[in-house]
């Protein structure tokens, strides 16, 4: 029956967004019947949560579908425990004030949990982000991530003048920074983060994975810990 009620709620989405094409598929799958109708106006509740749970199956099933390996931080974009048992990814831009605000919610969700992971997947998608997003990759390569990455969100926008002062607050080795930002790991990373996001459907920074749940936009601290929380009871569930 609650197979039959999700498919219901595919074809009511159909016909609100179709118009005459999606009634015309809600006659011909046979649900439009009295059975059916006295079902969904004797209980009125169920189609929002059945909705819900379509498009929670419809997120894990393109998660399943990118696979694993896109878990693996790259090496060293990591903030709070690094061995931490519990785990939130973040798609991020330094020039995306949403992630500048979430920045500091991330401060004090890693203050208060040491056990949360943060991964971090630069996904540079404002105008002259990409340098910004390559030196933050760079800057992992020297185990300087964490301060590069609070020193960038410190500035007002990440121009130039921001990455070297960014970089100079946060001990990096420049030349070395310049020449690693250019390297062939760091621009496959940043390919696999672009075509991660997009197959995920993901419009905006910052976006956000924990277990099997996609979160969009700014959420502030209260609901990122209530998310990562439910991700990790649902894996001890599952173990």
């Amino acid at each position: 029956m609650k197979d039959t009620i999700l498919r219901i709620v595919g074809v009511f989405a159909l016909a609100l967004l179709g118009g005459v094409l999606g009634a015309a598929l809600y006659q011909a799958t046979g649900l439009a019947d009295r059975q059916t109708e006295a079902f969904l106006l004797d209980n009125p509740d169920m189609l929002p949560r059945m909705a819900t749970e379509l498009q929670e199956r419809e997120t894990q099933a393109r998660l399943a579908k990118a696979g694993d390996e896109w878990r693996t931080p790259f090496p060293g974009a990591v903030l709070g425990n690094p061995e931490g048992t519990r785990t939130l990814f973040e798609f991020s831009d330094y020039n995306c004030g949403y992630c500048r605000l979430s920045h500091g919610h991330l401060e004090q969700l890693i203050a208060q949990d040491p056990q949360l992971r943060v991964v971090i997947k630069e996904w540079p998608i404002f105008e002259g982000s990409e340098a910004a997003a390559r030196l933050a990759l760079a800057a992992a390569k020297q185990g300087r991530f964490a301060a590069f990455h609070g020193a960038l969100f410190e500035q007002e926008t990440a121009d130039a003048d921001a990455l070297e002062r960014a970089g100079e607050a946060a001990g990096l080795d420049m030349e070395r920074a310049r020449t690693d930002a250019e390297g062939q790991d760091v621009t496959m990373e940043l390919m696999r983060n672009a075509l991660l996001a997009e197959e995920l459907g993901f419009t905006g920074t910052p976006a956000w994975i924990t277990g099997n749940t996609i979160l969009h936009g700014a959420q502030g601290v209260e609901a990122l810990a209530t998310a990562v929380e439910a991700a990790a009871d649902s894996a001890d569930d599952d173990s």
